[in-house]
């Protein structure tokens, strides 16, 4: 069967959201995923990669994740937790199927794949970030002649052991990858501007909370309060405390500029390193929808809800806050599948109605 109500692009934690409504309505529904095996995103993160949230805090509509043995589920962990829950639910997946293109026609999709073409009313783009990995243009980056790599691409510090390694970026990947590296390797951190902790106590409880309150709130239109809790600054996870321990949480400051041997700081200093691991963040994967729609200079689409207003019928889940609260986040996307399968319901009805009296 190729013939659907509706096709999720994506096997990871928001399209396993969307199949678990999908299947609750009823609806014909296909997830193509592009991965040999299940797990999604999280089959790419380095190998000590844990969550921000105990388990409780991490769960997936329908079923709540397992009680880890650590503070934080693991990574893999998480990867179990994934691929259990679409065998509970018996989830409709096809992989590996990687999705080349979509257009419509006369009102309906079309899904070009490496396995042929699909076909819907509807479709729910659910593809994540991690296969676009972001890396700013500076100059010299060509030139460097050492080894370059995005976070996308670090599993652990093993072959970086007595080596010289920058890594660039403030946030929360940046300053994990720098605590894990500097215990095996000579390490400098360039950061735009001085990085910013959260308390020890704070931890994704805290700032989902937090977060949601905040919503609600501009929800309602009211005047929110002060947040004292900056969302976007790094939690202090383990291997973060034990690197403040060591005393190597500090920035260098911010690069401008890479030579052939390493980089040139802002104040004009240069400095030689081996290795430039870039904790730079990523964009939406959405080159599928090129024919379909327009991507801003955020990687962003114009949206109405989770709709998008280029090609109504096509929904976007998973991709952070302008996709909806949370949405790129175990518990937070469950919100999101549910408003967007129940839209794609009402969508396929006022269809179906237009349709019969035509």
């Amino acid at each position: 069967m190729k013939d659907f109500d509706t096709i999720v692009i994506g096997g990871g934690q928001s399209a396993l959201a969307c199949g678990y409504y999908l299947k609750k309505l009823g609806l014909s529904y296909i997830l193509l995923d592009d991965q040999a095996t299940c797990g999604g995103g999280w089959l790419h993160t380095w190998e000590s990669l844990t969550l921000f949230s105990p388990a409780e805090y991490s769960s997936l509509p329908g079923w709540m994740m397992p009680q880890s043995g650590n503070q934080f589920p693991t990574k893999f962990e998480v990867i179990n937790y994934l691929c259990a829950y679409e065998q509970r639910y018996k989830l409709s997946i096809q992989r590996p199927v990687k999705v080349t293109d979509v257009f419509k026609q006369d009102g309906r999709f079309s899904v070009v794949t490496d396995h042929g073409n699909f076909y819907a009313s509807t479709v729910i783009s659910a593809t994540g970030s991690w296969q676009h990995p972001f890396v700013p243009t500076l100059p010299g980056i060509q030139e460097f002649a050492g080894e370059q790599l995005h976070s996308a691409a670090y599993k652990n510090a093993l072959p970086f052991r007595g080596k010289r390694v920058l890594v660039v970026g403030g946030g929360n990947s940046g300053a994990q990858l720098l605590a894990e590296v500097s215990r095996s390797a000579e390490t400098k951190w360039a950061t735009l501007t001085e990085p910013a902790f959260l308390p020890d106590d704070v931890d994704g409880r805290v700032l989902f909370n937090t977060a949601t309150a905040k919503y609600h709130a501009l929800e309602k239109n009211a005047k929110t309060e002060p947040v004292e809790l900056n969302l976007g600054n790094i939690v202090m996870v383990p291997g973060v405390k034990e690197a403040r321990n060591r005393n190597v949480l500090h920035s260098a400051g911010n690069i401008k500029a890479l030579t052939s041997t390493g980089v040139v700081w802002d104040n004009d200093l240069t400095e030689d390193f081996d290795t430039i691991i870039w904790c730079t963040g990523f964009k939406p994967a959405l080159a599928h929808l090129n024919g379909l729609v327009s991507v801003n200079e955020k990687g962003h689409v114009a949206l109405k809800g989770q709709q998008s207003v280029d090609s109504p019928g096509l929904w976007l889940v998973g991709y952070g806050n302008w996709t909806g609260f949370a949405s790129a986040t175990l518990i937070g996307v469950g919100r999101s599948a549910r408003s967007t399968v129940t839209q794609i319901a009402e969508y396929l009805n006022e269809k179906k109605l237009t349709n019969t009296t035509v």
